[in-house]
């Protein structure tokens, strides 16, 4: 998605992308990503790059408000976002191709993650092959609280079709040193989606799916935080759930 402000103000001000590059001391691609594709560069570089157009940086970058709001609230907060839907997928790929120790995913479905990544599962294969511990918890189709969870959100048996969908997904996997694959009925409050130090809470709200709802980007600031208590409760449904067998 374009930055039209930004394109506006530096063709106003006969800015190229390569003039504003050398006053910003950065490539000229970031230059081109911030302009074409909507990115918003780092606080520092973002304030430079506004001081030089002239123009106000949160206008050029509403995102940086956003994360400034964030860290008044929490200093483990990093993001909040309106709902799902409003996350590209590379969000999330993003974050596990940077895990070096830990994924952990906590879902019912999610299978909006290999529709749109096909090669999630060899991303995650290369990730344990590196030492990476890869935990998935998906939610048993037959279990009462998934089947609830249809019934809430007006989805019906289509929850419990796309919980194994899910599953057929992810055995691909299964028998691969590092990567563990289990299923869970528990009451699904939040999906977590945890790479290392770093983790997406996608809340759920009553009569909402998924997608529709809220979800906040949290790193870990020392012990005892948000960001524990979403990683313990991880920990509670998966010494809970069933583990999936290979065959």
């Amino acid at each position: 998605m374009q930055n039209e402000r930004l394109r506006t103000a530096m063709a106003a001000g006969g800015w190229t992308h390569e003039r504003l590059a050398d006053k910003v001391e950065v490539d000229p691609k970031s230059v081109e990503r911030w302009v074409n594709l909507g990115r918003t560069p780092r606080k520092q570089t973002a304030i430079r790059a506004a001081e030089v157009i002239g123009e106000d940086v949160f206008a050029l970058w509403p995102k940086l408000r956003q994360a400034r709001a964030a860290r008044a609230v929490s200093p483990e907060l990093v993001a909040l976002y309106d709902n799902r839907a409003s996350l590209p997928v590379s969000t999330f790929i993003d974050l596990f191709t940077q895990a070096r120790e830990r994924i952990d995913v906590l879902v019912y479905a999610a299978v909006f993650l290999h529709e749109a990544y096909p090669r999630l599962n060899d991303l995650l294969h290369e990730r344990a092959s590196e030492g990476c511990s890869v935990r998935i918890a998906v939610g048993d189709a037959d279990s009462e609280n998934v089947q609830r969870r249809g019934q809430e959100e007006k989805f019906g048996h289509g929850i419990e079709s796309r919980c194994r969908l899910a599953l057929m997904h992810y055995r691909t996997l299964l028998g691969i040193p590092g990567v563990e694959v289990r299923t869970h009925g528990t009451t699904l409050y939040n999906s977590l989606y945890r790479a290392d130090d770093q983790l997406l809470v996608n809340a759920h709200v009553f009569g909402v799916n998924a997608y529709g709802a809220p979800v906040w980007h949290l790193r870990r600031n020392g012990d005892g935080g948000m960001f524990d208590t979403y990683a313990d409760s991880f920990n509670c449904v998966w010494n809970e759930a069933s583990p999936v067998q290979e065959g």
